[in-house]
């Protein structure tokens, strides 16, 4: 199944965020495996890293932790490989951020990556005007490469956005880092307006959706829901961790189908 393929149905597109090696190796595949069985549409898998500048609290602590377990980008291609042998057929994104990537060999990186299964990346610090090489890789494995737009975003640089995204343009919420919030910020209507105003790729909002409610909200107006810190925070001392994942997805797929 391609990445593209999930916004063909009359419903919103739920896509978690996990940490891969969050709060260890195998606990992260069970938890990744109870999304997409609870009802998850594509998954975006983080792969660790010391400086994750466009996270807040509660991912920065999830890769720290992801980190201390002995989490490289080789053991996260690896988590791919091994969640497809357990037979997740839904779409993969890997999150990441360029340093890691550049260390590990960006050729290489990309073309493990199509081997082991994922169907694409995002980059968070990987600005259009920079990203040619990976762009030109992900075409020859016929992989999706994701851009964000914010609020802030100028009119010139947004239609510079959504034309290099694939797959579907990533809408940050909110000027600021990933995390749970109270309520949903007031102009995320009129920035999707915007943005729907610039191409018809399908529109994904993420940073701030927590809760069923906020997740139907944001799926009246977008083809696709992020949700990460929240999913991670319903993990977090759960005496069983998958079914809390499984438990929290569930609630969200209901939120969104009851919309």
């Amino acid at each position: 199944m391609t990445i593209s393929h999930i916004f063909r149905s009359n419903r919103p597109a739920l896509m978690p965020y996990f940490t891969l090696g969050f709060p260890d190796y195998e606990t992260s595949l069970a938890i990744i495996q109870a999304c997409a069985e609870a009802g998850a549409d594509a998954l975006e898998l983080g792969i660790p890293f010391s400086d994750p500048l466009a996270d807040g609290p509660t991912i920065q602590h999830s890769t720290h932790v992801a980190l201390q377990q002995g989490m490289t980008v080789a053991r996260s291609l690896q988590a791919v490989r091994d969640l497809r042998a357990r037979g997740l057929k839904l779409p993969f994104l890997l999150m990441g951020y360029l340093n890691p990537l550049l260390a590990f060999g960006l050729a290489d990186f990309v073309a493990q990556a199509a081997a082991a299964g994922a169907d694409g990346f995002i980059i968070p610090d990987l600005p259009p005007e920079e990203a040619g090489e990976m762009q030109a890789l992900c075409r020859e494995q016929g992989l999706d490469l994701v851009f964000l737009a914010a609020p802030n975003t100028p009119a010139a640089r947004l239609q510079q956005i959504v034309a290099a995204s694939s797959g579907f343009v990533y809408l940050v919420s909110v000027t600021g880092v990933t995390g749970a919030r109270a309520a949903l910020p007031p102009h995320l209507p009129e920035f999707i307006r915007q943005v729907r105003a610039c191409t018809d790729k399908p529109l994904a909002v993420g940073f701030g959706i927590a809760t069923p409610e906020q997740a139907a909200a944001v799926g009246e107006m977008a083809d696709g829901v992020i949700v990460g810190s929240a999913l991670i925070k319903a993990v977090q001392g759960a005496p069983d961790p998958a079914a809390a994942a499984a438990a929290f997805v569930g609630r969200l797929r209901a939120g969104l189908d009851a919309a």
